[in-house]
């Protein structure tokens, strides 16, 4: 297994027990990128990244990010496949009865992720990426 998958598995380890808190593993200047959703966007550096993910967690409550699969695709990028969860803090909608199988693309060089790509739509991210499902 590479330091690039453990990295990943890493932050998902926190992820899934709901620590959002800890940004060790970003690059300063990194490259936090929502493609589709609700919110879509893009923002440079850990302040920036922390601002849009605060904006996500402000709006769920009990806001989950699971890991399903691992795949490497080169010695720089890992993707993984994602279900959220959650409930709507306005609507009480649940994330479960939305289309919640996500993909985040985690692009790192010398033990930090530089680039953070999510898609709400796993079809989105595989296209993206020349992969099928």
């Amino acid at each position: 297994m590479s330091e690039n998958l453990d990295l990943v598995r890493s932050i998902y380890a926190a992820w899934e027990r709901g620590d959002f808190g800890s940004a060790e593993w970003a690059h300063p200047e990194i490259e936090y990128v929502w493609m589709d959703g609700p919110a879509p966007g893009s923002w440079t550096g850990l302040t920036e990244m922390a601002e849009a993910a605060r904006g996500i967690f402000n709006a769920w409550k009990e806001y989950r990010l699971e890991a399903l699969e691992y795949r490497e695709l080169d010695d720089a990028r890992v993707l993984v496949f994602t279900r959220m969860s959650g409930r709507g803090k306005a609507s009480g909608l649940e994330l479960e009865q939305m289309r919640t199988k996500g993909a985040t693309v985690f692009h790192v060089r010398y033990g930090k992720v530089t680039r953070h790509v999510y898609y709400w739509d796993c079809a989105h991210a595989l296209a993206d990426l020349g992969l099928e499902d």
